[in-house]
């Protein structure tokens, strides 16, 4: 049953997929968040088949914060299963262009602060 729902979800007639996301702690937040991409983006784990391009409505919940940061975007970034370096498989999702977008990229920009100058690793780079 599981299978027959990841495949129902995958591309119900070209409408974008769901993901949602919890993030509780910044350092999390700094590991996920996808700042070299144009509009800002996040990163994502999912086992779900995506390609680049495909379209997605994404639900995060950011640290302590009860209200949900809703943002369509665009999968920008593959990790496939076994990656090198032992990274999350998973999906990164640029922001889409517009209000939605620039609010969470703002939001997720404010919560970090001064994090996003270090030079930890992220999920992605």
């Amino acid at each position: 049953m599981d299978n027959a729902a990841n495949k129902q979800d995958k591309h119900d007639a070209g409408r974008p997929g769901v993901l949602s996301l919890s993030i509780k702690e910044r350092s999390a937040l700094y590991a996920a968040y996808m700042p070299f991409l144009r509009n800002g983006g996040i990163f994502v784990p999912t086992a779900r088949d995506y390609n680049l391009g495909d379209e997605v409505f994404l639900l995060l919940t950011l640290l302590d914060d009860p209200q949900k940061v809703a943002v369509q975007g665009k999968v920008a970034w593959i990790t496939p299963p076994g990656a090198n370096n032992n990274r999350n498989q998973g999906v990164g999702i640029e922001f889409a262009t517009g209000d939605a977008g620039k609010q969470a990229r703002d939001r997720i920009e404010t919560l970090l602060g001064g994090a996003l100058n270090s030079t930890r690793p992220t999920h992605t780079m």
